[in-house]
C-alpha cells in the first residue's frame, strides 16, 4: 500500500484518543487503533501497522478502499458540480437511476437517492404508509434497519429500541423465517412487511426457501406492501445483484419474488455515503409533489460515485466472483467447524456475507480485539457470530491468509 506523508497527521495514537475524548459524542466503543489510509483490502493505522480488512467498512467498500476508478470519478465530478438542489435536473442522478433500473427486477421502475441507509428506510416507511393509508408495520425479531426514529420503530432488537421506546411508533415483530407467524400478525391496518433477505447484524440469518415469496403473497392478499431491506445484502454482496434473486433458485424455493419497495445503501457508493430506494410504478403513483425530499437527495457527487461503483462491479465480474469465492470460504469454515466442534458451528451465508457461530462466548467477545494483533479487521455480531463481509475484489492470498489467522485465534 503506497504511503503519502501527511504533516497534519497526529504522531501518536494516544494523542488521538485524548483529543476525541474532549470533543466527540461518547456513543461508540472503539477498537484501539486509528486508521489513516486504505488501499484495496488493506488499511494502515496511525503508527504504520497494516491490516487485512474483512469488514470492508461494514460492507460499504465493496470494491475495496479507494478504488482508482472511484477516486478518479469523485475527483472529476467534484471539479464539475458537487451540490445543487433537486429543483434542477442533474445527469449523475439520472445515470444512476437508469443503471439501477437495469439491475433491479423490471417492476421496480422508480428510484430516489439519499445519503444513508436509515434515510432510505424512512423513505420506504413513508411510501408504504402513503400507498396504503395504513400505520402498522410488521418486521422480524433480530432485524436491523437503521437508527433514526422511524427505522428504530421496525428494528426487532430491544437493545436499540429501549432508550427511545416511548417515542417510537408501536412495532409488530415476528420470528424471522416464520411464515405462519407473519400470517397471524397481518391485518387490515398493515401497511407493509419489512424484512432483510439475509439478516446481517442479527447474525447472518438466511431466509428459508419460499419465505420471501410467501410474504409477498400474504402482503398482496391483504393489500399491504413487501419492503425488502437490501442495504447490506444488495449490490453484489450475496453473489447476486440483489439478494432477492436467490428466491428464484432451487436453494431459495424456486419462487421468484418481486417486492414493492427495495432499499439500498452500504456497497452502493463503494465508500462514499449514498443510499436509496426503488419502488414499483403502482407505489410511485400514490405520491404527490413535496411528499418526500432532502437537501442532499440525489447529490451529484454521491450519485457519480455510486454509478462508477456499479460499473466497476460489472466490469470486474465481482458479482459472480462473490458467489464463487463465498462458496469456497464456506467450505473452509465447514471443515474448521468439523475439526473444532467445541469452538464453532453452523457456517452459513450467501456470496461474501458469511457467518459462523462461535461457541465460546468469552472468546467471541474479544476476537475482534485479538485479531488486531494478527493484522486483521474482523467483526463479531449478535454476540457470538463471526461475520465476514470483505470487499468483493479482495485478493485471494490476502483473504486466505487473514482467514487462517482468525481461525487460529478461534481454535
Amino acid at each position: 500500500m503506497s504511503h503519502q506523508p501527511n504533516a497534519a497527521r497526529p504522531a501518536r495514537f494516544d494523542e488521538i484518543v485524548a483529543r476525541e475524548a474532549r470533543v466527540f459524542l461518547p456513543v461508540v466503543k472503539r477498537l484501539p487503533i486509528a486508521i489513516t489510509e486504505g488501499r484495496g483490502s488493506r488499511v494502515r493505522d496511525v503508527e504504520g501497522r497494516e491490516y487485512v480488512d474483512l469488514t470492508a467498512g461494514w460492507g460499504v467498500c465493496a470494491i475495496g478502499h479507494c478504488h482508482p476508478r472511484l477516486v478518479a470519478a469523485i475527483a472529476e465530478q467534484a471539479g464539475r458540480l458537487m451540490q445543487t438542489t433537486n429543483l434542477f435536473y442533474t445527469l449523475p442522478q439520472l445515470d444512476l437511476a437508469e443503471r439501477l433500473r437495469g439491475i433491479a427486477p423490471a417492476a421496480l421502475t422508480r428510484s430516489f437517492f439519499v445519503s444513508s441507509g436509515a434515510e432510505a428506510m424512512e423513505g420506504a416507511i413513508k411510501l408504504a404508509h402513503r400507498a396504503t393509508g395504513r400505520t402498522k408495520f410488521i418486521s422480524t425479531l433480530q432485524s436491523f434497519h437503521g437508527r433514526t426514529l422511524g427505522a428504530l420503530s421496525i428494528i426487532g432488537q430491544d437493545k436499540h429500541r429501549g432508550p427511545y421506546q416511548r417515542m417510537l411508533q408501536e412495532g409488530c415483530f415476528v420470528p424471522f423465517g416464520d411464515l405462519d407467524a407473519a400470517r397471524r400478525a397481518i391485518d387490515d391496518n398493515t401497511a407493509a412487511f419489512v424484512v432483510e433477505p439475509v439478516q446481517g447484524e442479527g447474525g447472518v440469518n438466511l431466509a428459508p426457501p419460499g419465505y420471501l415469496a410467501g410474504l409477498a403473497r400474504l402482503a398482496r392478499e391483504a393489500g399491504a406492501l413487501l419492503v425488502l431491506d437490501e442495504i447490506q445484502t444488495g449490490i453484489g454482496r450475496t453473489g447476486k445483484w440483489l439478494a432477492l434473486e436467490h428466491a428464484a433458485e432451487p436453494s431459495g424455493g424456486s419462487q421468484p419474488v418481486v417486492p414493492d419497495v427495495v432499499t439500498l445503501g452500504k456497497g452502493l457508493g463503494g465508500g462514499f455515503p449514498v443510499a436509496g430506494f426503488l419502488c414499483s410504478e403502482d407505489v410511485a403513483k400514490t405520491v404527490s409533489l413535496g411528499d418526500h425530499g432532502g437537501t442532499y437527495a440525489g447529490n451529484p457527487l454521491a450519485c457519480a460515485a455510486a454509478d462508477v461503483t456499479l460499473r466497476v462491479i460489472e466490469d470486474e465480474g465481482l458479482v459472480a466472483r462473490a458467489a464463487e469465492l463465498g462458496e469456497r470460504v464456506l467450505e473452509r469454515l465447514a471443515r474448521f467447524a468439523d475439526e473444532h466442534p467445541r469452538r464453532a458451528a453452523r457456517p452459513r451465508g450467501r456470496g461474501l456475507l458469511i457467518g459462523m457461530d462461535l461457541l465460546d462466548a468469552d472468546a467471541a467477545a474479544t476476537l475482534s480485539r485479538r485479531a488486531l494483533d494478527r493484522g486483521v479487521l474482523v467483526n463479531v455480531t449478535a454476540g457470538t457470530v463471526l461475520r465476514l463481509f470483505p470487499a468483493l475484489n479482495i485478493p485471494e492470498d490476502e483473504l486466505w491468509s487473514a482467514l487462517d489467522r482468525v481461525l487460529e485465534l478461534i481454535a
